[in-house]
């Protein structure tokens, strides 16, 4: 490691030094993925520079992708981004354990609430026909990844929000209230900022875009089962578009 004394090289700032410095460390493996650096104090104390100084280094490094400041837990070797592939038969779990990664995550709530317009079109319902809203923080390693908001026809589907609570998964929910299979017609992807509570919920700044997936679920029939948005952190999940084939 460097010496506590950080010097300044050929005109070099400081900041720079010691982003090269970290940047080194993490290459060599000094710092694994998803480990935590050391707190600001510690590293300002190694450096011997002031917290100023160091923060420089620290959102340099953020910007070349090695490392992701978490407000209030510090700061962390990025982890490989996750290939998030989208098809016809698209399942968070299955994405997820392809690539040896562990998935997880909780249920943030439950509604029963009359469908406007526009979801009333996705579902090819009546404006004011019940649906229920199950909203879900998923993640990968214990990280939080997407938050998604997938609603369904209430009146199909009694008691699914009891068994997605029980079961923890859409697909075994869906299973038990008579839906044995489904698939993907339709995935709408965009981009924007997230708010303040989403950030909150990712764990990341909100002025790190997320990206946004509005997607379609129908059953053997052709009917829609489900009208899902979620947000991904896009700085951890890269979606895969699957050709059909």
């Amino acid at each position: 490691m460097a010496s506590s004394s950080m010097k300044r090289r050929n005109g070099q700032a400081l900041w720079r030094r010691i982003q090269e410095v970290l940047a080194q460390e993490i290459a060599a493996g000094t710092f694994a993925p998803g480990d935590r650096l050391p707190t600001e104090p510690a590293l300002a104390a190694r450096f011997g520079v002031n917290r100023h100084t160091l923060r420089r280094a620290m959102a340099a490094l953020a910007e070349q992708g090695l490392v992701r400041i978490e407000q209030g837990r510090g700061s962390f070797v990025q982890e490989q981004v996750l290939d998030y592939a989208i098809g016809r038969r698209t399942r968070f779990s299955t994405n997820v354990l392809a690539q040896q990664r562990r998935p997880g995550g909780r249920l943030l709530g439950t509604a029963e609430l009359p469908a406007d317009g526009a979801l009333a079109r996705e579902l090819a319902l009546l404006p004011g026909t019940p649906c229920l809203l199950i909203e879900l923080l998923r993640e990968v390693d214990d990280r939080p990844v997407s938050l998604g908001r997938h609603y369904f026809p209430a009146a199909r589907f009694p008691g699914l929000a009891e068994a997605y609570a029980r079961l923890g998964s859409i697909s075994p929910a869906l299973a038990e209230c008579g839906l044995l299979d489904y698939e993907r017609r339709v995935t709408r992807i965009t981009a924007r900022l997230p708010e303040a509570s989403e950030a909150g919920l990712l764990r990341q700044p909100r002025t790190r875009p997320v990206l946004v997936t509005e997607a379609v679920n129908v059953d053997p029939e052709q009917r829609p089962v489900e009208f899902g948005v979620t947000l991904f952190a896009a700085d951890r999940m890269q979606l895969v578009v699957e050709q059909p084939g």
